[in-house]
């Protein structure tokens, strides 16, 4: 073959290399465009799908009915244990759980357990708080009971408490003026208004024994129910009656 043909031939041979290379990265740009979501982007957006998930599930979490419920307060307050404890939910529609240990949101689980008595109290309590209130922030929820209740005293933090044994008791933060969704560290803090109407929701409540309140934070109610304690200037210390039999 002459020079100039067998040149030629390979000028055409070269062209259509590039064209079917061309085509063959159209093609492969073309499979790249309808190519599935790698499973590596699935995986880095799952874990917001499930907390999503599961605050949604908290949230829609109600107590079980008292024909329902198999948990017991057993002996007193400051003397007792807790069967079949329930546990608060990290948060629902009305609250946010706190802990004044950690000086955080949520609350660990292990503080949060007690009877389905104190726990339906508490879901009627705050749903008539926040109907009064719309434009309430939620309120903060600090401790309960430990899973099988017993001694909850200052080596589990902070001060500690002498009762909270079996699953009766609860501590709830007050409303702070600023709207903050942190427990307030002294009375100055504390929006009265909404603590009294607070403490009213809960008082309205015939399970309800007590509602203990701090010295200085100026809340009231009938004297039998609505006592002051030091170290209740932050939060209202609610105690529910076991029921009968």
């Amino acid at each position: 073959m002459p020079t100039r043909h067998r040149s030629l031939a390979i000028v055409a041979l070269g062209v259509a290399a590039v064209a079917a290379a061309l085509a063959g990265g159209a093609a492969a740009a073309s499979r790249d465009e309808v190519r599935p979501v790698r499973p590596l982007a699935l995986e880095a957006t799952a874990p917001v799908a499930k907390q999503a998930a599961a605050r949604a599930q908290a949230r829609a979490w109600t107590p079980p009915s008292a024909s329902e419920d198999r948990s017991r307060a057993v002996g007193k307050p400051n003397d007792g244990r807790l069967r079949n404890g329930l546990l608060l939910p990290a948060e629902g529609r009305d609250f946010t759980t706190f802990d004044s240990i950690l000086e955080r949101a949520p609350s660990r689980e292990w503080r949060r357990y007690g009877t389905g008595r104190l726990l339906r109290v508490v879901y009627a309590a705050l749903r008539d708080y926040r109907e009064a209130n719309p434009d309430a922030p939620r309120v903060l929820i600090g401790d309960l009971s430990r899973p099988r209740g017993g001694w909850f005293g200052r080596e589990y933090g902070g001060l500690g408490h002498a009762s909270h044994q079996n699953g009766l008791d609860i501590d709830i933060y007050y409303p702070r003026r600023d709207g903050r969704r942190r427990k307030p560290a002294r009375a100055s803090q504390v929006d009265r208004r909404l603590a009294q109407e607070l403490v009213d929701a809960f008082v309205a409540r015939p399970e309800v024994r007590y509602a203990f309140v701090g010295l200085t934070v100026g809340l009231t109610g009938p004297a039998e129910r609505v006592q002051r304690l030091p170290h209740h200037d932050g939060h209202v210390h609610i105690r529910v009656l076991a029921p009968r039999g």
